[in-house]
């Protein structure tokens, strides 16, 4: 069905950004990039896929069984995303906030073309049908200069969707829901948008990456939308018979002085109110993980460990379970979707405080970006610290949020909000340079 061909480069980053030019060209392009951080369970440094062969796209209404006949019918690499909506085909709940950017609640093709990397080897897949383009392709490729670019001048005027009084507000009211016993945890999430304008996206995710440099980054093409994102957090991996989890909860700011830097990450470590956030989503995993997992092989193999990264420090958890070999892979992200660190607990009672409280519909935000191999494994990022385009419609949004406990501050809240909307802002404010 596909031509392998195995191809050495001798700067594996330059070709990585004359690869992504290359792909422009395309309607349909997924790129997921680790920026070599050393993390655990990653089986590539980075990966493209283009041009579609086959593709679904559809509402939530019985996404998951489409996805699952789609899945089992191509038996091959699919890549796309699953957007945080989902939810209302695993529970009786609906979207009704705002939705500026009209993404397509499920999206996945089958590429032609496929790139995996692995230090300075490149493997290459080629439909049978297109794989007389591939000499021409590579060289193509390679006649592309990484630095050329070019910048769209708009100026991005970033506006607030919930504004800090009202935000306050509404943390208030979720606090007051906490007190009453309703949920014990959930994830609050703001937008920031700008309407009316136009952005380079291949460029505007380079400055971003480049910023963050971490290990679940995307470029998604879509027709006219896009993701841009530097996401810190893997969702759900499957390889074999095993299946991890990675939320993050717990995050801090860096220091440019050592000696702070390393003071806030111990803070962050000891700090109680993260630390009961990271532990009531390592439980509302188990129990996702459980409903597919053979019984008794839940585990947490890391708990609340520290991980730095370029702006921020997080508190992550990995929690493993194992699956018998005829467990629907598409069954074991609908049995845990949405992820825990998104949503809160109980996790039904927290999506429902959330759709209330929120001004945002979120769609891919808070979702999920990854791929099914030919086998069934998967692995998959969520959608966090990312800028959302509409070409069409010329908007543009990204959102933060965090999780909300009874012991949580609302001007704390507002800051850490801030300090993640960091590198979204500067990139777009910095259009025009």
């Amino acid at each position: 069905m596909r031509t392998t061909y195995i191809h050495k480069v001798e700067d594996s980053e330059a070709f990585k950004h004359q690869l992504l030019m290359w792909s422009q060209q395309f309607d349909d392009v997924v790129w997921l990039d680790s920026n070599n951080y050393q993390q655990n369970h990653s089986k590539y440094d980075a990966v493209l896929a283009v041009d579609a062969f086959t593709s679904i796209q559809t509402d939530f209404h019985n996404a998951f069984e489409q996805l699952k006949d789609y899945q089992s019918i191509t038996k091959d690499w699919i890549f796309g995303y699953l957007t945080y909506d989902l939810k209302n085909d695993v529970e009786p709940l609906r979207s009704h906030n705002h939705d500026g950017l009209e993404f397509s609640d499920l999206y996945f093709f089958q590429p032609k073309k496929l790139f995996f990397f692995k230090g300075n080897q490149v493997e290459i897949h080629y439909f049978k049908m297109v794989d007389d383009e591939f000499e021409t392709d590579l060289k193509a490729i390679k006649l592309i200069h990484p630095s050329t670019h070019q910048l769209i001048n708009d100026s991005v005027k970033i506006k607030l969707r919930i504004h800090k009084e009202d935000y306050f507000e509404k943390i208030n009211n979720m606090l007051a829901h906490i007190h009453r016993g309703d949920i014990y945890e959930a994830n609050f999430c703001q937008e920031f948008y700008a309407e009316n304008t136009q952005i380079n996206p291949l460029e505007t995710y380079n400055k971003l990456n480049g910023i963050s440099n971490p290990p679940f980054a995307t470029f998604l093409k879509c027709n006219d939308k896009y993701v841009l994102s530097a996401s810190p957090e893997r969702y759900l991996k499957k390889e074999g018979n095993t299946v991890i989890s990675q939320p993050i909860k717990g995050t801090t700011k860096r220091s440019f002085d050592k000696v702070e830097d390393e003071q806030l990450k111990t803070e962050l470590l000891k700090n109680e109110k993260e630390r009961s956030e990271n532990i009531m989503i390592v439980d509302l995993v188990r129990n996702d993980l459980s409903k597919t997992a053979i019984k008794g092989s839940v585990e947490v193999e890391e708990l609340c460990k520290i991980y730095t990264f370029d702006q921020v420090h997080h508190m992550i958890s990995t929690v493993k379970s194992k699956v018998e070999s005829n467990t629907n892979p598409v069954d074991i992200i609908k049995s845990t979707f949405p992820m825990g660190s998104m949503t809160g607990a109980p996790k039904i009672s927290a999506m429902k405080i959330i759709e209330a409280l929120e001004e945002t519909k979120r769609g891919i935000y808070s979702g999920a970006v990854g791929y099914f191999s030919p086998s069934g494994d998967f692995d998959f990022n969520v959608v966090i610290r990312s800028i959302l385009y509409n070409e069409t419609k010329k908007y543009v949004s990204y959102s933060v949020g965090g999780a909300i406990t009874a012991k949580s501050d609302p001007l704390k809240e507002y800051e850490e909000c801030l300090v993640k909307a960091k590198a979204m802002r500067q990139v777009l404010e910095d259009q025009s340079k």
